[in-house]
């Protein structure tokens, strides 16, 4: 699933592409895509024909097009969702669900979603923030993001520090992989309670967060298969970066013992099993 770095990626060619452009009409091609508005697809194609898009906003993996009157799109890309940016009247893609047309006569703007978990809403007033996401947390590269806040938040949780790092009522934007890459970073075990963290080792792996999405946000994100990608079709590389996540047996580019892989919350978390000492007890 994308996160913050392949969303961001997204929120800045949809900024290029998008910003300032005024809706002209709205084909719903798949009712699933936009089953969170709960007024319908007709609904939905009707309530955005006419309005500007003003800007292009994220929080976390979330992003959202802030309209003309303070309404919003809220949008998630789920698990396979693109936003791409195509010829008008351009033939319709097998996974096309949403598509925006535009009164300037310029490329529309497609959201395509082969497996259908993304979607999008309407948010009447939801351009500063929508509802629908008010509780989640700032992430580390929001200009307000409060590090010493979400240190306190960290270390506040009973529970194993990747748990606590995947919260997105915590800190938002880190999923499995740059949780993994982070934790790897400051050699940190999965496992290890987040009530033992001190503030320095907190502090450390916040700013791990950080620079391992700025990093992969450089790169242009992480693409494992084609279900990631920019809005003009390009894919991300930081995959070649990573040091822990999807590299089993691999050996650890720092110590060279070979990469392990657990079981974890239904998907996987990959350590170095010197690096990253395990807790007691495991």
């Amino acid at each position: 699933m994308p996160e913050l770095p392949e969303v961001e990626v997204v929120r800045r060619g949809l900024t290029a592409h998008a910003a300032g452009r005024r809706i002209s009409g709205v084909q719903v091609f798949h009712d699933r895509a936009v089953r969170r508005h709960i007024e319908g697809p007709a609904d939905f194609q009707a309530v955005l024909t006419g309005h500007r898009i003003d800007e292009l906003r994220r929080r976390g993996k979330y992003l959202w097009f802030a309209l003309d009157d303070g309404d919003a799109v809220l949008a998630h890309l789920g698990m396979s969702g693109q936003f791409r940016v195509g010829t008008p009247g351009g033939a319709v893609h097998p996974h096309l669900r949403v598509r925006f047309t535009f009164d300037d006569g310029g490329p529309d703007l497609d959201f395509l979603d082969q497996r259908t978990f993304g979607g999008m809403q309407f948010v009447p007033g939801g351009a500063e923030l929508p509802d629908p996401i008010a509780h989640i947390a700032l992430d580390p590269l929001d200009p307000d993001f409060d590090r010493d806040l979400t240190i306190a938040r960290l270390r506040a949780k009973r529970t194993e520090v990747k748990r606590a790092l995947l919260d997105q009522t915590v800190v938002s934007g880190v999923g499995n992989i740059y949780a993994d890459e982070s934790l790897w970073r400051v050699k940190l075990h999965y496992a290890r309670p987040t009530g033992g963290l001190t503030k320095a080792v907190a502090g450390g792996l916040l700013n791990a967060a950080t620079e391992v999405m700025q990093d992969a946000l450089a790169a242009g994100g992480t693409s494992f298969d084609s279900l990631y990608v920019n809005v003009n079709g390009e894919s991300g590389y930081f995959d070649r970066s990573l040091h822990a996540y999807g590299r089993e047996n691999e050996p650890c580019d720092r110590c060279g013992t070979p990469i392990r892989r657990d079981p974890f919350m239904n998907r996987s978390s990959f350590f170095c099993p010197v690096c990253q000492r395990p807790p007691r007890g495991r």
